[in-house]
């Protein structure tokens, strides 16, 4: 096991690698940036490093400093948690250079499923479903048209790097496609440095599917089941749950053995999820696979009574699988909100700031990960979720009935959430039948002109 293991990362994240490295007794090193210096997560870790001013540019993203802070503290292993370098192949090739081990996939492998078209052909080859699409880089707006004519619109346009929701747009017809294969191109440079954009079929009104796999040296591959992360805005998840209350038991197998075939055969080690699009003739997609941790991988430990990020540190280290995680079941239904300081009566308007006061739920079933507390100040540089509230319970009814009781004790005041507006979700007969997909918000807030003003008490807003 390692000695010492850098948490390059930040907020909720940075604080639950800290404490599942303390359950294995291996100390830590945080970096933090300028605006993060009374982050739970600093005052937490054995050891804390500034590595810069606030923005992620100045900071988090800055490999130097992070390898220079690796240096100092003599570590053992980076964890990169989500997000900033988890996803960037150079930051793992600079670290096993420097004889410090990165605790996720190689570089070859996270530089193969990292590029969206590569992995896309990768699928195709080992025979995983993939929707109809161009054959490569889309580059001029001729080809542009020429594609969309073949594949038949709607189409979308996607960058080939990145994720996030970045780089994408649709193309109903010939008259928006150019104006949405530029918009994707700037943004994909803006956001990923390359400008690259392939195009697929958009298939409507989908479900989002992702499999959560896992994989040691010693041979053992295997997948944790689903999440349905449907339930999202402007390609950006707010409610994700486990089981899928859409697949039959037929889908879920398929999906599942597809999923561990594509990991066993790019030769993949640790954590990772493959996702995929759904129709609702039950056919699936391969979308792309995110070789690392994922937001919502609590609600997966939640029904499989394991620890993710335990396994992925003893997976780089060289141990197997625990015993325990090889042979699980899953047990109950799981669900997680995305808490974010967004004001969601004013477009989800980012509400950075002061917290007066931070109250959160408890009681049985009831899991908060968050890495604020009253009197922290909440910055303007990062992405805005601020804390994740995890419910388990023995069916889907249950689960949901927790939520919403757990979500009208949240308190949070001094700066805005979207607790109200994922309570209002959590209430509607859409979201309790699971008959939902990934329009669905968009489709539930333009149907909300005039949203009625939560409560006190099931807001928390001051």
């Amino acid at each position: 096991m390692f000695r010492n293991i850098l948490v390059a990362n930040r907020g909720e994240i940075a604080l639950r690698v800290i404490r599942a490295c303390k359950e294995l007794g291996v100390r830590t090193v945080a970096v933090y940036s300028e605006a993060d210096v009374d982050s739970m997560h600093v005052q937490l870790a054995d050891e804390a490093i500034c590595i810069g001013h606030g923005p992620s540019s100045e900071s988090y993203l800055k490999v130097d400093r992070i390898m220079s802070a690796a240096e100092i503290a003599n570590v053992d292993a980076i964890h990169p948690g989500y997000g900033f370098l988890s996803e960037n192949p150079r930051f793992a090739e600079i670290c096993e250079s420097c004889k410090v081990k990165f605790i996720g996939p190689s570089a070859e492998v996270i530089s193969l499923m990292g590029d969206k078209n590569q992995a896309r052909a990768t699928a195709l080859k080992h025979g995983i479903p993939v929707t109809p699409g161009s054959d490569g880089i889309v580059e001029t707006e001729e080809e542009a048209l020429k594609v969309a004519k073949e594949i038949g619109y709607p189409v979308m346009i996607k960058a080939s790097a990145g994720g996030g929701g970045r780089g994408m747009r649709p193309a109903l017809n010939q008259a928006s496609l150019i104006a949405g294969y530029n918009a994707a191109r700037a943004e994909a440079q803006a956001c990923f440095g390359s400008s690259d954009v392939y195009f697929e079929k958009l298939v409507e009104n989908p479900h989002h599917i992702e499999f959560q796999v896992i994989a040691d040296r010693h041979g053992n591959v295997i997948d944790l089941g689903e999440r349905d992360c449907s339930m999202q805005r402007r390609n950006q998840k707010i409610i994700e749950e486990t089981p899928s209350p859409l697949l039959s038991e037929k889908l879920r197998a398929e999906m599942s053995e597809a999923s561990r075939t594509l990991t066993k055969e790019i030769g993949y080690e640790n954590c990772g999820t493959i996702e995929y699009l759904v129709d609702d003739n039950e056919n699936f997609y391969f979308m792309e696979m995110n070789t690392r941790i994922q937001v919502e991988h609590p609600i997966t430990e939640e029904i499989h009574g394991c620890d993710l990020i335990k396994e992925q540190i003893r997976i780089a280290a060289g141990a197997p699988l625990s015993d325990h995680v090889v042979h699980s079941q899953p047990r109950g239904h799981a669900i997680e909100c995305r808490i974010n300081a967004e004001d969601p009566y004013r477009n989800f308007a980012p509400s950075p700031g002061k917290i007066q006061l931070f109250y959160a739920p408890g009681g049985r079933g009831v899991r908060v990960d968050t890495h604020v507390y009253s009197g922290y100040e909440v910055p303007p540089y990062y992405d805005s979720m601020i804390a994740k509230l995890i419910v388990v319970g023995a069916n889907r009814d249950i689960a949901i009935a927790r939520m919403s009781r757990a979500l009208n004790e949240f308190l949070i005041q001094g700066i805005k959430t979207t607790i109200p507006f994922q309570a209002s979700i959590l209430n509607h007969a859409a979201f309790k039948s699971g008959k939902y997909n990934i329009r669905w918000v968009e489709e539930f807030m333009a149907s909300q002109p005039d949203p009625p003003q939560p409560s006190s008490m099931e807001s928390g807003l001051s």
